[in-house]
């Protein structure tokens, strides 16, 4: 006999944390599956590790950049601290505190694979075997994440390269280290295993990093990659990997510029993929291996009967944990029966990639504005030319950036690179989510010094 819920949530990373809790904090009946630790991917082998691997890198560069504090800094940074801190950051790889959260959320967690069998059921199988059938009386919420996209490079799968995972885990520092692909994950571990000590090597086959930024978003991290003696290959891919002693030895990487690398680790960083292979998808009439087209509600396109949907990465809108947390609770809003519908991921969403110098956005860059059919006008000030920031350190330098909507007077994205410049960035968020107008934006007045204060020089340069 089939186990019955009001909701049945398959994967119970931090989307599907929130979209199980949001319901059940409305009185729904709801069990979580989940087949390995409660908290996902996020928790343990993505954001949370590579921030704590990043922020002390970021905290020694700024106070090398301090008159009267690096006068005392003599040493590199300790990589045993560094790693025995992230280990603390991911609670050891161990979800207990996750499970007392999950109970006190009333949430019925089931350990186990989940895979759908038809509409609204759910088999889940135990890793001893045993077996359970799920039934949801409303609805199953797909909350599955993504994957590592593995590219058909020759020999690559067969050397069994690093994935985020390991990039995120290792609990050495590898000698040599290199890295393909220059997008978030790619720049962001190359330069946190850098300063870890490792001499570290990026390829990346476009003629810039961070291609989903502004252009000076590239330009600047490169630089900086550079400067901490990072080497940065533009417009060169790998075309061949191998690897000696029977799989666990040195690799050899084979460029298209025909340059050879020799590496104690490769990592791969080029893309992930919907973690939809093993589902059930096929049972539903939707296919394995794709991300689940969704609509504003965030129900899966194609099935019958307004019950199956899908949030987060799995999704294929916006590969980013808040994004997610953001779907799962409006989600969790739908099942409640309150009215809800997803938007700021396609228009509003923020990101900061962790490396100094950070990098902060939210809304559109000017090309995808244009792209859009956006009247647009541009502004851009140099942060280094604020007081605030000067105040800093010496050396602290950054770019901000405005894309305007000219005919409705409102920002429609924004771009930062500098110091912290991620814990200024909700401030954008807020005008563009909020589409406030310029004019009301000229009366939010900056403290003074503060690096906030670039708002009232791009107002400026705007020509308010």
């Amino acid at each position: 006999m089939a186990e019955t819920f009001d909701v049945v949530v398959i994967g119970a990373g931090p989307t599907g944390e929130n979209a199980g809790a949001r319901a059940a904090a409305g009185g729904l009946k709801v069990a979580l599956v989940e087949h390995e630790l409660l908290g996902g991917e996020c928790s343990y082998w993505a954001c949370m590790p590579s921030k704590a691997l990043l922020h002390p890198g970021e905290t020694l560069w700024m106070a090398q950049h301090t008159p009267g504090v690096r006068e005392l800094i003599k040493e590199p940074l300790k990589a045993e601290a560094v790693l025995k801190h992230r280990d603390k950051m991911v609670s050891g790889y161990d979800d207990k505190s996750q499970m007392k959260w999950a109970e006190g959320a009333k949430l019925t967690v089931v350990r186990g694979r989940g895979k759908l069998t038809g509409p609204r059921m759910v088999r889940v199988e135990g890793k001893d075997g045993k077996v359970r059938e799920l039934e949801a009386r409303k609805a199953v919420v797909i909350a599955t994440g993504s994957k590592p996209r593995m590219p058909d490079i020759a020999g690559l799968k067969d050397s069994r390269p690093w994935d985020n995972r390991e990039g995120t885990g290792s609990k050495a520092v590898p000698g040599r280290l290199v890295v393909l692909g220059g997008g978030v994950e790619g720049v962001e571990l190359a330069q946190a295993w850098r300063e870890l000590g490792s001499e570290v090597t990026l390829v990346q086959r476009g003629p810039r990093l961070l291609t989903r930024f502004e252009p000076f978003v590239g330009e600047q991290v490169a630089q900086a990659l550079r400067d901490t003696g990072v080497r940065v290959f533009l417009e060169t891919q790998a075309t061949k990997v191998q690897r000696s002693g029977e799989g666990k030895g040195e690799y050899t990487v084979t460029l298209s510029n025909r340059d050879t690398l020799r590496a104690d680790a490769l990592l791969v960083a080029m893309g992930r993929t919907a973690r939809t292979d093993d589902l059930g998808l096929d049972t539903v009439g939707l296919k394995p291996g794709a991300s689940i087209e969704v609509d504003e509600q965030l129900r899966a396109k194609g099935v019958d009967g307004d019950w199956l949907y899908a949030c987060g990465d799995v999704n294929g809108r916006n590969l980013l944990t808040h994004m997610g947390k953001y779907q799962a609770r409006l989600v969790g809003d739908i099942l409640l029966g309150k009215p809800a519908k997803a938007w700021a991921d396609t228009k509003a969403t923020p990101q900061v990639v962790f490396t100094h110098p950070q990098v902060a956005s939210v809304g559109h860059t000017e090309e995808q504005a244009r792209k859009a059919g956006v009247p647009v006008k541009t502004v851009q000030y140099e942060l280094g030319d604020v007081a605030g920031t000067s105040l800093m350190g010496e050396g602290f330098k950054g770019t901000a950036k405005l894309v305007v909507d000219e005919q409705r007077r409102v920002i429609v994205g924004a771009t930062f690179t500098g110091p912290g410049v991620g814990e200024m960035l909700h401030a954008a968020t807020i005008a563009v989510a909020g589409e406030v107008p310029l004019d009301t934006l000229w009366h939010a007045v900056p403290s003074y010094p503060t690096m906030s204060e670039v708002w009232l020089r791009l107002l400026e340069a705007y020509g308010l």
